[in-house]
């Protein structure tokens, strides 16, 4: 049995021999001080955005070797698989491998707790004030059993553990060595100026780059890595200021949001255009994780008119020709950009913009101008009306829908469209458009891509000063006309007209597109007809209402109908009223 005196002052604590025993090395000196884990630092050097919320990164520097030459970095990515590949540009060593695991790692810390400044000083004297008496003592240790300890005597298979604390201390007193509950230590003076730092262990993700050095390992070493991850997204968004001679000055701005990690004076290359990610819903094994990063609404890749509006969906990112421009977002995925410093530059099908010194913590938001250009542009006006629902639609489906159609088929509006010429260097890319005009906001539309050299049209408002009639009345039927296997068919002729006038105090330049079912045998006005062949490109799945799939199709329908569309391009003068018939 240990023989252990206690000062009548405190309550002695009693021990049994074993716990003695297992105490005694601690008795001898004082306890062991751990060298904090030297880990490196590589800040991101490079990043190339896109606008669905991917980001090819880069990761470059000199960073902190540990004492078996390896460098071991704190920041694990979570890179889309076959994207993470780590280098070394250093003469003096080679890159072998790189490996991702949960270590142990120490930290200098402040210390917080009396708990912790009593560990923090070991060796030190101190006066210990309870119940209205002092007495002094010098810190011997607490007692611990380390990380080397618990693994030596652990069951194979259960991994590094942290070293487990016991909830004495150990003072040194005049008559002995003296063990006190941690919590009896409330108030204490330090003879000497203490230690405030304290060594803590916790167990870390790491990423370690395993070197192979030609000689003796240095204190640093030149890595780095790329991968592609999901996390840093670019929104443009454009401000069109028109004026009365016909220029518009193009202005872009982007929106950067960064949810990955911290960059500082990094350059950044923002891309317009559709990049292709086969893998990119599955994580590299390298990550240590099996789901991806939790990011904000801004990289949902859902339905959502945030989430893909202004995204790199094939659709919406394809030159859509006019008359036929697609508002709404592709549901596939979704999109960003950043500053000072714009260089231009084209890859292949992608369209890049580079931004030198970006500083962005992990969290924030950016916005910054990116460029402008003047171009031309032309006013117009624009009437599209589409073609009715069959009866066997309207009989098929319920009260709401049928709603849906009576709102489809009430008069379509005149349309006020501004048309510009992209004479520039660079393409338009989707985004939301501000109109200003004199100083004053008069719009805001959906830009949508938009090449070098092609047109693009965004429409301004409806023209409510050219009022639109539209009359069709069916002018014959005649019975089996054509048969697809047991079903007769007839033929149905009709005719209509569209009456238009213009109330403005100016000549306008209006185009009117009317769209068949059927084909036009006659159209006046100087309109052109064009019969549309429905499988091919010319009318693919997009021109298709959203009514269409409402109805099962029967299969003779495709057989025995196609669609038509009448075009007409007019000049009319204030006050002038004109009636186009087919």
């Amino acid at each position: 049995m240990l023989n252990v005196p206690f000062p009548s002052r405190i309550v002695a604590i009693r021990l049994q021999c074993a716990v003695a025993v297992l105490l005694w090395s601690f008795f001898l000196g004082p306890m062991p001080s751990w060298a904090e884990t030297r880990l490196g630092e590589l800040p991101v050097k490079e990043i190339t955005v896109f606008k669905d919320g991917h980001a090819f990164v880069m990761h470059e520097g000199n960073a902190a070797v540990d004492e078996s030459g390896d460098v071991k970095l704190d920041y694990l990515p979570k890179p889309v698989i076959g994207t993470f590949w780590p280098f070394a540009n250093d003469k003096a060593a080679k890159l072998e491998s790189v490996s991702a695991g949960q270590q142990r790692v120490t930290f200098d810390r402040t210390a917080l707790t009396p708990a912790e400044l009593i560990a923090a000083n070991v060796g030190r004297k101190i006066i210990v004030h309870e119940n209205d008496k002092s007495w002094p003592a010098t810190i011997v240790g607490i007692p611990e059993r380390n990380s080397d300890e618990l693994d030596a005597y652990a069951v194979p298979g259960t991994g590094t553990q942290l070293s487990q604390k016991g909830e004495y201390v150990q003072l040194k007193t005049d008559e002995g060595i003296l063990l006190v509950h941690m919590n009896r230590l409330q108030t204490v003076t330090f003879v000497e100026e203490p230690v405030t730092k304290v060594a803590q262990e916790e167990f870390r993700n790491l990423l370690t780059l395993h070197l192979d050095w030609r000689g003796q390992p240095g204190k640093q070493a030149h890595v780095g890595m790329v991968y592609l991850q999901k996390g840093i997204r670019w929104i443009p968004h454009y401000r069109l200021t028109l004026d009365d001679a016909g220029s518009v000055l193009v202005e872009l701005q982007a929106t950067l949001i960064n949810e990955m990690t911290d960059l500082e004076n990094v350059t950044t290359h923002l891309v317009v255009g559709v990049p292709s990610f086969d893998f990119k819903e599955t994580l590299d094994p390298i990550a240590l994780t099996q789901t991806m990063a939790d990011l904000s609404v801004y990289f949902h890749t859902d339905n959502s008119a945030i989430a893909t509006n202004f995204s790199n969906g094939i659709m919406l990112q394809t030159q859509v020709p006019r008359g036929r421009e697609v508002r709404q977002a592709s549901p596939q995925q979704p999109g960003v950009d950043v500053g000072p410093g714009i260089a231009e530059g084209q890859e292949d099908d992608l369209f890049v913009f580079t931004v030198s010194g970006i500083s962005l913590r992990k969290g924030e938001r950016m916005v910054l101008p990116v460029g402008q250009w003047t171009m031309k542009f032309e006013d117009l006006y624009q009437l599209k009306v589409p073609f009715a629902p069959p009866q066997e639609v309207r009989q098929s489906v319920g009260n709401e829908q049928q709603a849906e159609i009576a709102r489809l088929l009430h008069a379509p509006k005149v349309k006020h469209v501004v048309r510009i010429k992209n004479d520039s260097e660079v393409p338009l890319t989707t985004a939301p458009a501000l109109f200003v005009k004199d100083g004053r906001l008069t719009a805001q539309g959906m830009m949508t891509y938009t090449s070098r050299g092609s047109s693009v049209d965004l429409e301004l408002t409806t023209a409510v000063n050219v009022p639109v009639a539209i009359k069709d009345e069916e002018t014959g039927r005649t019975p089996n006309t054509m048969r697809f296997g047991s079903h007769q068919l007839s033929r149905i002729d009709s005719k209509g007209t569209i009456s238009l006038t213009n109330y403005h105090n100016k000549s306008i330049r209006i185009e009117v597109e009317r769209n068949l079912i059927g084909i036009a045998d006659e159209v006046g006005a100087d309109g052109q007809a064009t019969k549309l062949n429905a499988q091919s490109q010319s009318f693919g799945d997009l021109s298709y209402p959203y009514w269409w799939n409402w109805y099962h199709w029967p299969v003779w329908w495709h057989h025995a109908n196609t669609f038509g569309r009448i075009s007409w391009d007019l000049e009319l003068k204030p006050g002038e009223a004109v009636e186009l018939p087919y």
